[in-house]
């Protein structure tokens, strides 16, 4: 089990490299992480709701991903409340008071422990992770997903360290001298993560933390760049805000306040045709080639504030003067004539008019829709997964702008829109991943002029993931002692 002092100290990506390495190593590795905190999801094959970091896990183990992977996730909706899903499928929104009172805590840990159990019979070793800090002893009674798990799996614990955050001797010591004595026999090892410059200048560091904690450092891994692997968390995305470009299509994704599975838009930014962003500024959308508004948990309260910040009206104007405007799930619903949401699924807000750019209207439902799908786009076989709440329904069509409809065709309001709805120079859709596919990506940057890389450096995503996943293998083993690590975890 990897725990870490702290968020964002790399966890997830270190428990994706492990994966890696045990199935190549000739196991049957599985991810598991008891509780999930995050927006970034993803509908598992038999439509359910999992952290989209244990699908990616679950994708560098090259085996399906599946609930008993994550079976408690917690979707934020404000500062306060937050959506559980539970097994796949939501029940029902809590306060962060109410979710860590001590009453019915115990079914959740044995839901946890269940899919724990179940996991652990079909796959070996299972790769274990926590979350945040594990040292956070006002919550030690209601905690599921650290030492409580690893006592339930009677796991071996490795404690990794952030040293680019500065701290590492405190925070390591400090996170292991707060464990009971129990808990504190479990850690057997420590990996130190993000480390920059020259390894040998933390040589003394490392003899010092291991005589400090009484426990081995397995590793000190170097940062990394050149290796593409999924992010869990938007925290990075507001520095992803780079100027426009010449010579290349610059795309502006909108910045939400509640932005979800920002993933959608990982192989427009790697594709060297593109320059993405993601921004609020009105000015970058006047000059934007082509406008994204990405998925997002909260729809009404985003779609409040974009039309009080003038966002609106800034993306309205853009695709008035010819401006492409896409629009993914939550942004789809966004970009219809109303959503209304009767029974305060998403919270206070009623009603609210959209951009008015497609004639749908959007009614928020409790039943939440999760589940993969496969679709035509411009000839070719393409696919995705949805994973939204809310129903949208097609109006009658208003008279043309911009580039004429190809495919959407919206009729009378008694059947829903086809997957992707397109009128003039605007495209929705509920699909994410819609962007991962190459007929996609080639429709949009048509009209731009710009051509298709060669064949010959083209690659599927799956083959380009699957090779960033063994690049991760092998940056983990040339700086952690995997020998050492398989010692610890047969003794």
């Amino acid at each position: 089990m990897l725990v870490g002092t702290g968020s964002d100290v790399g966890k997830s990506v270190i428990a994706t490299a492990l994966c890696r390495i045990f199935l190549q190593d000739g196991y049957s590795p599985a991810p598991f992480k008891a509780q999930n905190m995050a927006l970034n999801s993803y509908a598992t094959p038999d439509g359910l709701e999992i952290g989209r970091a244990q699908a990616v896990q679950a994708e560098a183990a090259r085996v399906p991903c599946h609930t008993d992977m994550n079976p408690l996730l917690l979707k934020p909706n404000s500062e306060h409340t937050t959506q559980v899903v539970l097994n796949g499928k939501p029940i029902g929104n809590r306060s962060a008071y109410d979710y860590f009172r001590k009453e019915g805590r115990e079914q959740l840990r044995q839901a946890v422990c269940e899919a724990f159990d179940r996991l652990a019979a079909r796959y070996n070793p299972i790769v274990m992770e926590g979350a945040g800090s594990v040292s956070e002893i006002n919550l030690r009674d209601s905690d599921l997903v650290n030492m409580p798990m690893a006592r339930h799996a009677n796991a071996d614990v490795i404690l990794v360290a952030d040293i680019d955050r500065g701290g590492v001797f405190a925070s390591t010591y400090g996170s292991i001298m707060l464990q009971t004595p129990e808990d504190k026999a479990r850690i057997k090892g420590i990996i130190v993560n993000k480390f920059r410059g020259d390894l040998r200048l933390f040589e003394s560091g490392r003899k010092m933390l291991e005589e400090l904690c009484g426990v081995p450092v397995l590793g000190v891994v170097p940062m990394f760049k050149d290796i593409v692997i999924e992010e869990e968390d938007s925290v990075e995305l507001e520095q992803k805000h780079r100027s426009l470009q010449q010579g290349k299509v610059n795309i502006a994704v909108v910045l939400l306040r509640h932005i979800s599975n920002f993933t959608d838009f990982n192989v427009l930014e790697r594709d060297e045709r593109v320059n993405l962003f993601y921004t609020n500024n009105i000015k970058d959308f006047e000059k934007a080639d082509i406008i994204i508004i990405p998925g997002t948990k909260a729809t009404l309260d985003d779609l409040y504030e974009l039309r009080r910040n003038g966002v609106a009206q800034a993306i309205i104007r853009a695709h008035r003067n010819g401006t492409l405007v896409i629009g993914i799930c939550g942004g789809y619903q966004m970009l219809g004539q109303t959503i209304s949401d009767p029974d305060g699924i998403e919270g206070s807000i009623p009603q609210l008019p959209g951009l008015g750019l497609l004639n749908i209207s959007t009614v928020m439902t409790a039943e939440k829709t999760t589940k993969q799908v496969e679709f035509e786009f411009e000839g070719q076989k393409c696919k995705g997964y949805e994973i939204h709440q809310g129903e949208s329904w097609p109006l009658p069509p208003p008279s043309p702008v911009g580039r004429e409809p190809v495919r959407g065709k919206q009729t009378a309001n008694t059947q829903h829109p086809s997957p992707i709805t397109q009128y003039g120079n605007c495209i929705g859709t509920y699909i994410h991943g819609f962007l991962d596919n190459p007929s996609v990506i080639e429709y949009i940057l048509k009209p731009f002029g710009q051509k298709s890389p060669s064949k010959e450096n083209s690659e599927s995503l799956e083959d380009f993931k699957d090779q960033q996943y063994d690049l991760l293998a092998e940056h983990v083993r040339k700086y952690v002692d995997i020998d050492k690590l398989y010692e610890i975890m047969t003794s």
